[in-house]
């Protein structure tokens, strides 16, 4: 059976709400069919609560890319990326780039915690 590729990406100021949201929800996330990758930081934050996730390389270094090239080879089926609006982010290129192939490949993309609780009761 093919694992499920789910994607966690969350800015600076957000990546405290990314580790509740997943610790929240690990009873969801631990099943044998999903796999989890994630930016470097973000992944490495979130194995501190006991979650198995691939790290790649961090957002500004090419992670986001990282990311929406498997989104882009249909690996990745959904991606989880907590935006932080309230500040600037030197990788923004990287950033829309990746929402956008989420959209050309229909791909679902949560950029807050409401849509990506949707997403999870949804699926899982």
């Amino acid at each position: 059976m093919e694992k499920f590729e789910l994607a966690i990406i969350a800015h600076d100021g957000k990546k405290a709400e990314m580790v509740q949201f997943i610790n929240k929800n690990k009873h969801l996330l631990i099943k044998e069919n999903i796999k989890i990758i994630a930016t470097g930081t973000t992944g490495g934050k979130v194995e501190k609560i006991g979650i198995k996730v691939k790290k790649l390389l961090s957002g500004p270094l090419g992670g986001d890319a990282q990311i929406a090239a498997r989104v882009a080879e249909g690996k990745t089926k959904m991606v989880l990326f907590f935006k932080d609006p309230g500040s600037s982010h030197p990788h923004e290129p990287d950033i829309n780039m990746l929402i956008r192939i989420c959209d050309v490949h229909n791909v679902p993309l949560a950029t807050n915690e409401a849509t990506a609780q949707l997403l999870l009761n949804a699926l899982f």
